[in-house]
């Protein structure tokens, strides 16, 4: 099973250059009766990449959706890994550049268990106007041995005109016979000249017949020649 994890895992961070038009990847492995379906999506300047792997009766579902418009990139990779659970991976990234201005929206999201369920949601999502910048990264990892793990993040940019704005959202869960949630929320928004930056990390971890949740919301917002920062970190352990 680790050595599963490692490989899946290996495939879909690899780094790689921008791509200048859509390019989807979509894999699934299943094998000793278990079942997996992955989907991958690519729309416009993006790359999506979804693999899904299953063994002893396992589940395993990895969705992957990125969308580039206007001189946007966005790049979207999803894995979902099971060994007699269910491993829920969906993943989405939203990036929309106009005249010129930048956008890039990166979303990462891996789910795995072992007799347990695990489910992972990403979304990033960037919008760059003019000569704005926008940048959005959103990590979700959900981590389960008999137990159930679920992790939720969300990035969100908005540049306006020569403004800039950069998000980044981790959120992690793991837990072994209990329960572990960890949502984070981050948000940021730049305009005129303006500079905002926001980062949110929420980590969740439970032992057995536990049960422990992170929740974590970021927002910095900066109009015309301010600048504004914020950064959010919650970390919830339960033995």
């Amino acid at each position: 099973m680790k050595r599963l994890i490692t490989l899946l895992t290996g495939l879909t961070l690899g780094s790689a250059p921008l791509a200048l038009a859509g390019e989807a990847t979509a894999v699934s492995i299943a094998t000793n009766g278990g079942r997996a379906s992955s989907t991958a999506t690519a729309i416009g300047n993006s790359r999506s990449t979804a693999i899904a792997g299953a063994t002893r009766g396992g589940e395993a579902v990895a969705n992957s959706h990125a969308n580039g418009r206007g001189w946007g990139f966005a790049d979207s990779r999803a894995v979902a890994v099971a060994d007699r659970g269910l491993a829920i991976s969906n993943s989405n990234a939203d990036a929309f550049g106009r005249f010129g201005g930048t956008a890039y929206a990166d979303s990462e999201s891996i789910a795995a268990t072992i007799g347990g369920v695990a489910i992972s949601n990403s979304d990033a999502l960037a919008d760059g106007v003019y000569h704005g910048r926008a940048t959005s990264r959103s990590y979700s990892t959900a981590l389960s041995e008999y137990g159930s793990a679920f992790s939720d993040s969300r990035a969100v940019s908005r540049g306006r005109f020569a403004g800039r704005a950069t998000s980044v959202s981790d959120s992690f869960a793991n837990t072994r016979f209990g329960r572990a949630d960890s949502r984070v929320r981050v948000t940021s928004g730049a305009s005129f000249h303006a500079q905002a930056r926001s980062n949110g990390v929420g980590i969740s971890i439970s032992g057995p017949c536990r049960h422990s949740r992170a929740g974590v919301h970021a927002v910095s917002r900066a109009q015309r020649f301010g600048r504004a920062s914020s950064q959010s970190t919650v970390i919830r352990i339960r033995r």
